[in-house]
Parts: structure tokens; sequence; C-alpha cells
């Protein structure tokens, strides 16, 4: 695994995402006091899950189809989405959130 810095911690607020130009490309969530790392991109249309509406109990609708997921697992709630998310391992450390990336 490769490990990317994503950004400081105190840099999203909770409640906020941040899209990050990676490849591929990813979403930091700061939800409940964690972060959550996804893949950008909707499963079922082409939609920036950045852009989406995160909730409370860690999960996010997609801004276009309002397809649910969870940020823990990737898991698609409900329709029109069936298929999950990559998720990502978030660590952080003196500050600094960290993403680990499949080499």
């Amino acid at each position: 695994m490769s490990r990317i810095h994503a950004c400081p911690a105190g840099a999203l607020p909770e409640g906020e995402a941040l899209r990050l130009d990676t490849t591929p490309v990813i979403a930091l969530f700061h939800v409940g006091g964690e972060f959550y790392a996804i893949n950008d991109r909707c499963s079922h249309g082409n939609a920036s899950m950045s852009q989406g509406y995160p909730e409370d109990d860690a999960t996010v609708e997609c801004p276009l189809h309002a397809a649910s997921f969870c940020l823990k697992t990737g898991k698609a709630l409900c329709l029109p989405a069936t298929d999950p998310l990559t998720t990502y391992p978030v660590h952080v450390e003196d500050g600094e959130v960290w993403i680990e990336l499949p080499e």
C-alpha cells in the first residue's frame, strides 16, 4: 500500500467533504469526528460524491440521483445505486490526515 497526504485534520470542518485529485479520485469526509475516504465517482452515475450530502450516521447521499452510501463500508444503501463504492483506510497522525491506496 502507498500512502498519500490528504490535508491537515483541522482544515476539513465537521460535516464537510474534500475532493482529492488523485488516481483514483477520492472524496474525503469528516463526519461524527471521524474521517472517511471513498471513491469520488458515484457507482450509479457520473456524479462527484464530494458534492454529496453527508449525514451524521456516516452515510452520504449522491447529489445527482439521491442514492445513499455507507461511508464506512461503501455499501449502496438505496436505489438507484446497487454497486458499492471503494473505501480507503484513513489515519490521522500528528494532526495530518493520510489515506492508504492499494499499489
